[in-house]
């Protein structure tokens, strides 16, 4: 039972980082980029010099972003499949993990 809902898991959160890369990388990036460019004008002052220190919190910034969004997309997406997968057993009529335990 936990290996089938482990890879149940694994497989929606693939589909949570597929759902991420067609729907939320521009804006991840976008928003990080901004975010970044407040760090760096808050540390620099504005307007933000063009200087390689700024322009790496910019990145940082981007980074931040893209990967913060992922890692959500993911474990939203691993969740909801874990979630359907045990209402579908429910339905299906398999027996619960106690029950089995308890005939051993």
């Amino acid at each position: 039972m936990w290996r089938r809902n482990k890879t149940v898991a694994m497989v929606g959160a693939g589909l949570g980082l597929a759902l991420f890369l067609a729907i939320g990388l521009l804006p991840a990036l976008m928003y990080g980029g901004y975010a970044g460019l407040l760090l760096a004008g808050g540390i620099f002052g504005t307007p933000v010099p063009p200087g390689a220190l700024a322009r790496g919190l910019v990145v940082f910034g981007m980074m931040l972003g893209v990967f913060g969004t992922a890692a959500v997309f993911a474990v939203a997406g691993a969740a909801a499949a874990s979630a359907v997968a045990h209402v579908a057993s429910l339905f299906a009529g398999e027996p619960d993990a106690k029950r089995l335990h308890a005939r051993k």
